[in-house]
């Protein structure tokens, strides 16, 4: 698939000269910074030093002291609460968070995971049902709830309170729980808008500290959460999320809660822990409990108290990503055989593709699979409990909540984001959803959105590379969504030693006429193997990092693509 190389040259000129001097660093560097929307000193030593005293004030959210009062409530009159979160992992880390913490010094609480097949996502009226038997009289929902108006109303009548966390854009009208903590409410005023589920659930207990008078080392173990749902949920890692994530990676490569060791040690991690760590090994692990059986499972790895319980909990979560990679491989190979065995679903704008026998679990990650292949807004549908329920995955500037919103006459249920959506549709209407889902995306979807695009951060030479480069890039981490790792691009180069290496990876050595030579590996670049080793000169976009082989580091580039 060919990619699109686009940049965003425009900077402050008298911005970057001025980093450039008082930093002492680079033109290429100040450039960065400037285009992360650093511009002096103070933000540039707030983003390189961040400083966990620096995280915004709790009760700034939007019913927030309600909340407090009501949890405090709650405790003196030893009242029983139920902490209930959704099945993934910003969902379990959620739960695991604000359980463990509260469990700490009250024992009237347990936790609720709904059953991602019988329940589906979010407050579900038998959650409801279970806390009522069971004598919950306040639910703390994570993760989910901002959509729930039925639920919260349903739970009211049978003498329940809920308090609501959660992060997602809430709809026209706002549950009548007791609080309802969402940065994204239009009427709530907290400076930062895009935190995690545990996001929320940390800002609870750092309010719940702050008001009862307990130190901030009381929070500081739960931080390896945050990070992971951080990571996980692909929210941006800027501002307080940078700030948490931080922390939260630190905790987690120094001294992480048991749980979490246990998956780092069944993943037989070497290096620290990165962000991408933790989207690829940690991520799946967690998620693939709710995918495969019980969401529970994780909780229950998560908040083990002690190693050898941890080890057998993570060993279970770990059978069930295996389960889940092969549902992942088998489901994806039946989607592309659909698509390329009929040529009509080939030349569509969007893909949509429907089995009854497809494993629930899993059909977010085949869509997310196509989408490499076939780039486009993709929806992968299976029936459960006599519905067709799907999953919705999108490409870069198209937002697929706001199209399938378009066809809510044909839905029973929608939600999500803006590349990410979940939906229910009666069995009869799937097809009229196909056949209307590509109609809106054929005439909204702009011709770029077809193609990926690589953002290239800045055109240099392979003489700018050097140690210190690199060590000051190592400082922007951690890396993900609002701060990626930055890519640079050279042209004309040549290339020398050029192999294929592993399942089609592509390794080289690369160099201009002034001399500067560097090795390459390219992922899955195997097809310019041909073309560049005949001697004419090419573009070359990547990152830089460090290889270490035999004791030596080195400079290496990593490939992302070549013109």
């Amino acid at each position: 698939m060919d990619k699109r190389w686009i940049t965003h040259s425009e900077y402050n000129n008298e911005v970057v000269d001025l980093l450039e001097q008082e930093l002492n660093v680079s033109p290429v560097i100040a450039k960065l910074l400037q285009k992360r929307d650093i511009n002096t000193f103070e933000d540039a030593k707030s983003f390189f030093r961040p400083d966990i005293n620096h995280l915004h004030d709790p009760f700034l959210m939007m019913d927030m002291e309600k909340a407090i009062i009501r949890i405090e409530q709650a405790i003196k009159n030893q009242e029983k609460i139920l902490v209930y979160g959704d099945y993934d992992v910003d969902g379990t880390t959620s739960v695991s968070l604000v359980y463990s913490f509260f469990k700490k010094f009250y024992n009237h609480l347990n936790y609720y995971i709904p059953d991602r097949y019988k329940e589906g996502y979010g407050v579900s009226f038998q959650g409801i049902d279970h806390a009522q038997e069971n004598g919950f009289s306040l639910i703390i929902a994570l993760d989910c709830g901002i959509k729930s108006i039925d639920k919260v109303e349903y739970a009211t009548e049978r003498g329940i309170d809920f308090i609501i966390c959660d992060h997602h854009l809430p709809g026209d009208e706002i549950p009548a729980a007791v609080a309802v903590l969402d940065p994204k409410r239009k009427d709530c005023e907290y400076p930062y808008k895009e935190l995690s589920g545990c996001g929320i659930g940390f800002k609870l207990i750092q309010a719940f500290a702050e008001k009862n008078n307990l130190p901030f080392s009381y929070l500081e173990d739960y931080l390896d959460l945050v990070a992971v749902s951080i990571a996980s949920d692909i929210v941006p890692i800027t501002g307080e999320n940078r700030t948490l994530a931080f922390f939260g990676l630190k905790r987690l490569n120094e001294n992480p809660c048991e749980g979490l060791k246990a998956l780092i040690d069944l993943s037989a991690q070497k290096e620290e822990l990165t962000i991408t760590d933790i989207v690829f090994q940690i991520g799946p692990r967690i998620n693939a409990a709710g995918r495969i059986d019980d969401a529970k499972h994780a909780v229950h790895l998560l908040i083990s108290g002690n190693s050898e319980l941890a080890t057998e909990k993570g060993q279970i979560v770990n059978l069930k990503n295996a389960e889940r990679k092969e549902f992942d491989n088998s489901i994806t190979g039946e989607a592309l055989a659909m698509i390329d065995n009929n040529p009509s679903l080939q030349n569509r704008r969007s893909t949509v593709l429907f089995s009854p026998n497809w494993h629930k679990g899993v059909i977010g990650i085949v869509a997310s699979r196509l989408i490499e292949k076939y780039y486009r807004p993709t929806i992968i549908l299976t029936e459960s409990n006599g519905k067709a329920t799907g999953s919705a995955r999108s490409v870069n500037g198209f937002d697929i909540h706001e199209a399938i919103g378009a066809c809510s006459d044909l839905l029973e249920q929608y939600g999500g984001h803006k590349y990410a959506a979940g939906l229910t549709i009666s069995l009869d209407k799937v097809q009229a959803f196909i056949d209307k889902f590509e109609n809106i995306v054929a005439s909204t979807i702009e011709e770029r959105s077809l193609s990926q695009e690589i953002e290239i951060d800045e055109y240099i030479k392979l003489s700018e590379i050097s140690p210190k480069l690199l060590r000051i890039i190592k400082q922007f981490a951690p890396f993900g969504p609002g701060n990626m790792k930055p890519v640079f691009a050279v042209r004309n180069v040549y290339s020398t030693d050029v192999q294929i290496v592993g399942n089609n990876h592509l390794k080289f050595n690369v160099y201009q006429s002034e001399g500067y030579k560097f090795d390459c590996i390219g992922f899955n670049l195997g097809v310019h193997y041909q073309r560049i080793r005949k001697g004419i000169p090419f573009d070359v976009c990547f990152t830089i990092e460090e290889n270490t082989w035999n004791g030596k580091t080195t400079i290496q580039l990593n490939v992302k693509d070549i013109k």
